[in-house]
């Protein structure tokens, strides 16, 4: 609900909750394993789904798999040309949204947003700086460069990560290296 816009706020949140709960408690949908079970519609709905799905990998393989379909800007395309043609039936009226062209409120929706504790940041600063002043810096130091030989190889990169963090090696110090070995992921522009 406002999740776009901040952190969800307190009400947000506990409408999600209640959501879940009524499913859960007066629905009786978790009252079976399977309460669509043996529904046409559904059967039909999840075969239209997957020949799609497969219509999609057919498609991706004449490309000649996922790396040249990525470096034609297939997937990019299929993205913007979905969001296009799913905006357009929303403004035709083709589909209905509720809340947005179907059953909208006339009142201008108020959303109150949850506000951050200013001394927050400040708060996170300093325990940033705690750390560093107290954690031992040479392990850290050797657990990143391991952490950079293994990007720069094809090993699994994971342990290598776990290990960083295992030494208290923040998040930037981590993200950091990865950068200096691949560098930053530019999206081409295919339009």
């Amino acid at each position: 609900m406002d999740e776009a816009l901040a952190l969800p706020s307190e009400h947000a949140v506990t409408v999600a909750l209640r959501t879940q709960q009524i499913i859960a408690e007066e629905s009786g949908v978790a009252n079976t394993i399977d309460p669509l079970g043996g529904s046409f519609f559904v059967e039909a709905q999840t075969n239209r789904i997957e020949q799609q799905a497969y219509d999609y990998f057919r498609r991706i393989e004449e490309l000649g798999g996922m790396l040249p379909a990525i470096e034609k800007g297939f997937f990019q395309s299929e993205i913007s040309d979905a969001a296009y043609r799913y905006q357009r039936e929303i403004d035709q009226g083709i589909r209905s949204i509720v809340g947005v062209n179907a059953y909208a409120e006339s009142t201008p929706l108020r959303i109150p947003l949850l506000e951050m504790d200013p001394a927050g940041y400040q708060r996170q600063i300093s325990r940033l700086e705690t750390l560093r002043a107290e954690r031992d810096n040479g392990r850290v130091g050797q657990t990143l460069d391991r952490l950079r030989l293994a990007c720069q190889g094809s090993e699994n990169t994971m342990p290598f990560i776990l290990e960083a963090v295992r030494a208290y090696a923040t998040l930037g110090e981590i993200i950091g290296v990865m950068k200096v070995v691949f560098g930053v992921y530019e999206e081409p522009n295919w339009i």
